[in-house]
């Protein structure tokens, strides 16, 4: 009896030591798991800027980085910056970088109708501007779609005297511009910036739209407008002529009878 409770004991003891392993080992899963999940929210970079981690590999799918590339800014309907894209793709912000200079290279040194542009906003895949009559045909159709002469010339004026209120355009202008600043707000090449402290109007800026659309990076690259400005001393010499006081004419004015009042007189 003794032999067999004590074989019996021998197996309960084994079969408690077991399910402590396995216990132990569910836990150590458990907490790997827990790493490996809380790595994936958030993995950090040499640089101190972290990158959202994914559930996928971008090496895993034909083409690796640069077609994931692809894929994100073929469906983006806006210019993409190389944190976001990094954020979701799970590499540096570095690694997208090159991936991304890389890729606008090979576009451009082959014969396609797009390229991928790098713009103020981020990057974006854009029509190449040599097809630009093709384009133009495309999306006009007999119809116009440009700005008017009225709307470029808003435009210009918020573009190098900002920022200004709807009232000082129209003074520059000479003409009540509403209608044409409205036109530009809705087209999102202004917007309003803060208001003026002495009239509290709105005042107008160019936004990032109006640099993508011009080419530019920054306000500092708009041409100057001194080639197109008047030498000094024939500016100064026309507002002169402006300002000068009107020098009364001679009475010439007729009568009933053909004769002026200064023949009369004499």
């Amino acid at each position: 009896m003794s032999e067999n409770f004590d074989g019996r004991g021998a197996l309960r003891g084994q079969s408690d030591q077991a399910g402590a392993d396995q216990l132990a080992d569910s836990a150590l899963l458990a907490s790997e798991n827990a790493t490996h999940s809380a790595a994936a929210v958030l993995v950090d970079e040499p640089g101190g800027q972290g990158r959202q981690a994914t559930n996928f590999d971008v090496d895993d799918f034909p083409g690796g980085l640069t077609a994931c590339l692809e894929a994100v800014l073929m469906v983006a309907d806006e210019p993409q910056n190389s944190g976001q894209l990094s954020q979701v793709l799970g590499r540096s912000v570095q690694e997208v970088d090159d991936a991304l200079q890389a890729l606008a290279e090979q576009l451009a040194a082959g014969q396609h109708g797009f390229q991928l542009k790098h713009t103020v906003r981020g990057w974006l895949f854009a029509s190449n501007p040599d097809f630009q009559p093709v384009v133009a045909s495309f999306l006009t159709d007999g119809q116009s779609t440009h700005l008017s002469q009225a709307a470029l010339e808003a435009l210009a004026i918020v573009a190098y005297r900002q920022p200004l209120t709807r009232a000082q355009v129209a003074g520059i202008r000479g003409v009540n511009s509403d209608g044409v600043m409205r036109s530009l707000l809705v087209r999102g090449l202004i917007r309003e910036d803060g208001v003026d402290p002495e009239t509290r109007a709105a005042l107008l800026v160019t936004t990032s739209l109006f640099l993508e659309k011009m080419g530019l990076d920054s306000l500092d690259q708009l041409p100057s407008l001194a080639p197109f400005l008047p030498e000094e001393a024939s500016a100064v010499q026309e507002m002169a002529e402006r300002t000068a006081p009107a020098v009364p004419l001679p009475l010439q004015a007729e009568d009933e009878s053909g004769q002026s009042a200064g023949g009369q007189a004499e």
